[in-house]
């Protein structure tokens, strides 16, 4: 795992190998910058939404996972989190049937974050969601 936190702290990101340890490495990085910031509060459905990211890479692309968190200062107050991947193709977002016992992961972003989306990168894809800071909606 590689770490880099900005100069003025408030953005942190790792990469990961493409292994199946990534996911709970990346739940532990996450929680230890969040408890850093103060940030606890947003702990449970931030690890919760990147697990389901970082699973999807996984599962679908060939390489190294990054995860990057944004804190940002504006007055909205958000948490911005992205997930890459070296796969260009974008998820889909599907419905998942009652004995499917996977694809759900996006419908569970897209009901817990403010935001979400993807966009395509030089070497792959980001997927990216937005929580309110504790205190701003």
């Amino acid at each position: 795992m590689i770490r880099v936190i900005d100069a003025d702290g408030d953005c942190a990101d790792w990469v990961f190998p493409e292994e199946p340890s990534t996911v709970r490495s990346a739940r532990a990085a996450v929680r230890g910058q969040l408890g850093a910031w103060g940030l606890e509060s947003l702990g449970d459905v931030t690890e919760l939404l990147v697990s389901e990211l970082v699973t999807n890479s996984l599962r679908h692309a060939s390489g190294p996972i990054g995860v990057r968190l944004v804190r940002s200062t504006d007055p909205k107050g958000t948490l911005r989190v992205e997930v890459s991947d070296p796969l260009p193709d974008p998820p889909r977002e599907r419905l998942a049937g009652p004995d499917e016992e996977s694809g759900r992961g996006l419908q569970l972003v897209a009901g817990s974050a403010r935001r979400w989306g993807t966009w395509p990168g030089g070497k792959g894809k980001t997927v990216w969601f937005e929580l309110p800071l504790p205190g701003r909606q």
